[in-house]
């Protein structure tokens, strides 16, 4: 039976463990030279109704070190821009390709791929959920910290996408996490109640120093996502305040490391001062956007469950 990727929650914390376990051996293999074809002859469709830098070179890479190949479809050069029905892409793409990643506006539209498609789906980014890029984000703690538990986090920002990923990561995963927005920018309340429900240990609040005190990782994202471009002006003044810069670094643990899902907006949401500082590791996250995604397309479509 297929499984898809489309959100944190539906993955058991052995299940996440082990897409760990193979993303350090996948990584390991890559320094060493040493190939690691294990989805020859496959091919991932990529569909994209976002623009994108590191979601399609990551996965468009990642696919051609697996001995596979990766498609780029973008939404206005396909029937789907034309308003071809997702069931029907979903029906037809499953007859022409072993895996499909998408990255749209709509967690809807990826739930509905999911059902009409008879092979595994990744959420490569929706308004909702980030589940892929939450995932790169875990295993750098794991790389930096030695392990995901024992440790306090902390989301400074908009209750976007990343903050539902990563209230659905404290669920899943059991670790306390702070997360800090302005009011009227809190995450998405459907979120917030399933976490609760599953007993995370979540505080909110719209006090950054709150959150970061005695933080060990610290998380933020642009204040502006895609398409809300026409919010900027009135986002910069909702969000002042709410940036990470040496003020919140200082707060938090002193061995703390800065997450970014990137790109970031230097002088808003993070400063320069701390994104090219000692505990930045922004860098290190993006790179393993490519590892963490091998180890999930080589899961769903290698059979590896």
């Amino acid at each position: 039976m297929k499984k898809d990727f489309l959100c944190l929650s539906d993955w058991s914390r052995a299940e996440l463990d082990g897409i760990f376990a193979l993303t350090r051996e996948l990584k390991e293999k890559q320094k060493r030279g040493e190939p690691h074809r294990l989805l020859e002859g496959q091919t991932l469709g990529m569909l994209f109704e976002k623009s994108s830098t590191r979601t399609r070179v990551s996965f468009e890479v990642g696919m051609f070190q697996l001995g596979g190949h990766a498609l780029f479809l973008s939404s206005s050069t396909t029937q789907m821009g034309r308003g071809e029905p997702v069931k029907d892409t979903g029906r037809v793409m499953s007859r022409y390709v072993d895996g499909i990643m998408i990255r749209t506006f709509s967690q809807e539209a990826v739930e509905e791929l999911g059902r009409w498609s008879d092979i595994p789906i990744i959420n490569g980014l929706t308004d909702m959920y980030h589940p892929c890029q939450v995932m790169a984000d875990l295993f750098t703690v794991i790389e930096h910290k030695g392990a995901i538990e024992g440790l306090k986090y902390c989301w400074i920002g908009d209750g976007n996408n990343m903050a539902n990923s990563w209230i659905n990561a404290a669920a899943v995963f059991g670790f306390e996490l702070r997360v800090a927005t302005p009011k009227g920018y809190e995450p998405h309340p459907e979120v917030v109640a399933r976490a609760k429900a599953a007993g995370a240990s979540i505080l909110y609040t719209d006090d950054p120093a709150q959150a970061a005190a005695g933080a060990d990782v610290l998380n933020t994202d642009v204040w502006a996502s895609m398409g809300q471009e026409q919010e900027q002006k009135e986002r910069e003044k909702a969000f002042a305040g709410f940036q990470i810069d040496g003020g919140i670094v200082s707060a938090a643990a002193p061995g703390c490391i800065v997450l970014h899902c990137l790109p970031a907006h230097r002088g808003e949401e993070i400063s320069n001062e701390v994104i090219e500082g000692p505990h930045s590791v922004v860098f290190d996250e993006a790179e393993n956007r490519l590892h963490v995604q091998k180890a999930i397309m080589a899961t769903l479509m290698g059979s590896r469950l």
